[in-house]
């Protein structure tokens, strides 16, 4: 069965074209830098927002028209994974990602949830050997039944935990059946609802026991890939524990996990949590913990994790921008985390928001591409710090001086000049690059 019969391999033609399942920007082998433009997005679908989302909401039910509903869950699942592939071959993508819930009914205990799983991957293996797609990371959802209400590895009861662990060991397991690149932990309840009942430390330190178990495991069967960390502030826990890039690295360091641990960044986890995505980029870099993105937009008027999927090239250039500057992002990609509007309802709207998402970043990583060529800001920042270049400010990178030479230096030059910004020109500036 065709579950997207309207349209072929969508392919580039160009911002011409009126073709509206065709790339407009984004042109899979064009060399930017280098290497081909796929390459340094590495694009990935979400399996979630993709395949098992219906268009409800808090406030209504599900809107969208979808074709591979079966007369079980088992042959739903498997239909699933039909029109999943077909689209990703269709839109060129290579990657994908999943939670264990997503692919697979979780019948009435976790024994068969595991048969439920292992029969699932076996498809999407078949799948995958097929069309050469790859998994980039799956995950384990811990978050969404009731007996995660109070967390997962941070939760107050101990059959919790292990339940919880026994998720994980089956999804590493299932990460080296399918060749995962990666695995995510979002902690999406790992965190506290009140302090009256909250002890923080003894929940922190469980995790990093969950933690460290998880990569004792993954040694075990031989397969050591990056373990990320997809930090979100709130929404549905008060306080999250992984509330940011800082926070989350500050508990990697603390418990010793920073050599096995990088960070999975959202763009609209980046907003709820009061920063922009390119800072949330930029601190996982500057820890050399940038692993992995999820892509989408955040409407910042609702307040709320609306998962849109991504428009604005201004965001998209910041963000590919970090991405050049940490050479990279492999083995971690750009997986679209994101979902249809409740009133886009019809099947061929799934490849219309990709199309959209993949053009907008393949505009955002040829705008960064000149921005770096440029070296825009590069040299404003060595405009910026050039008194550390020389005299009194090399002497302090050069750690050859103390406060006693600093203060005597500070009384016979007491009167400073500083220079101004012109903040507002350089922004305007910006615009000059966006493709």
């Amino acid at each position: 069965m065709t579950y997207f019969p309207n349209f072929d391999k969508v392919v580039f033609e160009g911002n011409k074209t009126k073709n509206q399942f065709a790339f407009r920007h984004y042109n899979p082998e064009e060399e930017i830098l280098g290497k081909p433009m796929k390459e340094h997005l590495r694009f990935a679908l979400a399996y979630w927002h993709t395949i098992t989302q219906d268009g409800g909401d808090p406030f209504g039910d599900g809107t969208y028209i979808r074709t591979w509903d079966g007369e079980t869950p088992m042959e739903t699942a498997k239909n699933r994974v039909d029109a999943f592939f077909e689209l990703l071959v269709k839109l060129q993508v290579e990657y994908f990602c999943f939670h264990d819930v997503d692919i697979a009914p979780q019948g009435d205990s976790l024994e068969e949830f595991f048969q439920n799983l292992d029969e699932v991957t076996d498809y999407i293996k078949e799948k995958m050997d097929e069309t050469g797609v790859k998994l980039l990371w799956n995950t384990a959802n811990m978050f969404t039944h009731p007996r995660y209400m109070n967390g997962a590895a941070s939760s107050n009861n101990a059959d919790v935990f292990a339940y919880a662990a026994a998720q994980v060991k089956k999804g590493l397991d299932l990460s080296k059946k399918l060749g995962g690149q990666n695995y995510v932990f979002w902690g999406g309840r790992e965190g506290y609802e009140s302090l009256l009942n909250t002890d923080i430390a003894f929940e922190q330190d469980n995790m990093a026991r969950f933690y460290k178990m998880a990569i004792a495991y993954s040694e075990k069967i031989e397969h050591k890939i990056p373990f990320l960390i997809e930090p979100k502030p709130k929404e549905p826990s008060t306080h999250q524990y992984d509330y940011d890039a800082a926070t989350t690295m500050a508990f990697l360091f603390k418990y010793d996990l920073q050599d096995h641990f990088k960070l999975n960044l959202e763009g609209n986890h980046a907003t709820l949590a009061g920063h922009t995505f390119e800072h949330e980029l930029h601190v996982a870099r500057t820890f050399n913990a940038l692993g992995s993105m999820d892509a989408n937009h955040a409407e910042t008027m609702l307040g709320w994790d609306t998962d849109e999927f991504p428009y604005n090239i201004y965001d998209t250039t910041f963000a590919m921008y970090e991405v050049l500057e940490n050479d990279g992002i492999a083995p971690g990609g750009i997986n679209f985390d994101s979902k249809l509007r409740r009133t886009s309802i019809d099947m061929d709207d799934l490849a219309l928001g990709h199309i959209a998402g993949m053009d907008v970043f393949a505009r955002g990583l040829k705008s960064a591409a000149k921005l770096k060529e440029d070296r825009f800001f590069d040299d404003l920042k060595a405009k910026r710090y050039a008194s550390y270049q020389t005299g009194v400010g090399k002497e302090i990178l050069d750690n050859a001086t103390d406060f006693e030479a600093l203060t005597e230096y500070a009384l016979q030059h007491d009167e400073i000049q500083l220079e101004s910004s012109h903040l507002e020109y350089v922004k305007s500036l910006i615009n000059d690059y966006l493709v």
